[in-house]
């Protein structure tokens, strides 16, 4: 379902500089959505447009099919459906309390006063700012003002969140924070539009990425597709993304098979598996190009886990009655991962997990958690990039557990599922502290053990 849409947009500056030309493009509801650019490329005039801030010179912008009017009445409309988060938060953030500032939106929206109050907390609350509500925005830091500008959106309950440069000026960990925040509204059903020249970024966390330069669109397409376009993004003054580099350079050396586009360090890896081949004892009978089953194998063949019930090819047989076969390894058994919901804390219950349940790695998403686990004084081994590092901390054997709350159990869980699914490897996956049925989980049973309070 299309629920933005625009048709020959133009736009061009007081001083008849264009800013956007020719722009038609189809945005579906609930996507996650990347415009990548240089700097100048017309995203952030772009943004504007949509949200009704600006007026096209020529064209239009449709909403749910329906033309945008500009008139106040609509344009106050609009801006409740789709919010815009500025770049730069300081030109977002002008009232003298955080909560004055996250209520703004809602209380020009004639909300009840009951109404407003729980908007905010609501906003602010997930966004990890409650102790601060009574702070000035601009004692905040970089990444505390920019939270604060999302939970302003936030709080006018939007369709779509439109951000313009959401990670600039922040440190690695708020940056992983904001994406965290974002990935939980898409869950939930918010359509996230972002702009960035972060290739990276865009690569790994886009449904479907639009390529903008000099104020024009000159590509589209989902990233794994579009970012293989080498001469589109030259023109665009980009490269390719950093795992699709290195993952070409390994498939020239012939050290890497199996994938087009690996968009995220544990596909990458699952990358390397090159043929692996051994000697056995060939039985009775057994032909060049049979399959055989070599049950478990322990000891220099598996230096980190055992291998259930591993197939191999035969490639070779010799006279005197040995033969190479080549390992298939369809069904690694791997380490484990267990997804502790910290909408219900505990820390006794925590450490008792770790303990009994030979946890060696720990990691949390999400402000809410993080803070829980800092305060409680457990130690996090990771707090950027936690999936996919507890992904590969997992196939080393070990047993991990990640902290979150909210809908980010459930993005947790998908994005080790579709891992397990594409790789062959089983991992152990379990959810605790999760009161509520899980649909999610019950056409991947087979390979996860939910555990309950």
């Amino acid at each position: 379902m299309t629920i933005i849409e625009t048709k020959g947009l133009k736009y061009s500056y007081p001083d008849r500089t264009v800013a956007v030309r020719d722009i038609n493009i189809k945005i579906e509801k609930g996507k996650k959505i990347a415009f990548v650019g240089q700097n100048g490329s017309g995203k952030s005039t772009l943004f504007l447009l949509l949200n009704g801030t600006l007026k096209p010179e020529t064209g239009e912008v449709l909403f749910h099919g329906k033309p945008l009017k500009y008139d106040s009445k609509s344009l106050r409309e609009i801006r409740k459906s789709v919010g815009l988060v500025f770049q730069n938060s300081d030109d977002q953030l002008f009232a003298p309390t955080v909560y004055q500032d996250v209520a703004f939106g809602p209380a020009n929206l004639d909300y009840p006063r009951e109404k407003v109050e729980a908007c905010v907390n609501r906003a602010l609350e997930c966004v990890g700012l409650s102790h601060l509500r009574d702070r000035p925005p601009h004692h905040l830091s970089g990444g505390q003002k920019k939270r604060v500008a999302i939970a302003g959106v936030m709080a006018m309950e939007p369709e779509v969140i439109v951000l313009d440069e959401p990670l600039s000026n922040l440190d690695p960990v708020g940056a992983d924070d904001i994406m965290d925040l974002l990935n939980e509204f898409n869950h939930f059903g918010s359509t996230i539009i972002i702009s960035t020249h972060d290739v990276d970024l865009a690569y790994r966390w886009s449904d479907y990425v639009y390529l903008m330069s000099n104020s024009e669109l000159i590509g589209e397409g989902v990233p794994e597709e579009l970012f293989r376009q080498t001469e589109l993004l030259k023109l665009a003054g980009l490269r390719q993304p950093s795992s699709l580099e290195v993952y070409h350079e390994l498939e020239r050396r012939g050290l890497a098979c199996g994938y087009q586009s690996p968009k995220t360090l544990p596909e990458l890896v699952n990358a390397l598996r090159p043929p692996e081949l051994m000697w056995v004892d060939a039985p009775p009978g057994i032909r060049e190009g049979d399959t055989l089953n070599l049950g478990i194998l322990y000891g220099e063949y598996s230096p980190n886990s055992p291998y259930e019930a591993v197939n191999a090819k035969v490639l070779h047989i010799h006279p005197e009655g040995k033969a190479i076969v080549e390992l298939k390894r369809r069904s690694i058994k791997a380490g484990g991962i267990l997804l502790y919901d910290t909408d219900s804390y505990s820390y006794p219950e925590i450490l008792h997990l770790i303990e009994e349940g030979d946890i060696t790695f720990v990691g949390a998403m999400g402000k809410k958690s993080k803070t829980l686990a800092e305060e409680d004084g457990i130690f996090l081994d990771v707090t950027t990039g936690v999936i996919d590092k507890s992904i590969l901390t997992a196939l080393c054997g070990k047993r991990c557990m990640i902290l979150t709350g909210g809908g980010m159990v459930e993005h947790a869980f998908k994005r080790i599922r579709e891992y397990v699914e594409m790789s062959g490897i089983e991992l152990n996956v379990g959810v605790f502290n999760k009161e509520e049925g899980l649909p999610w989980i019950e056409a991947f049973e087979d390979s996860v053990e939910v555990f309950r309070t």
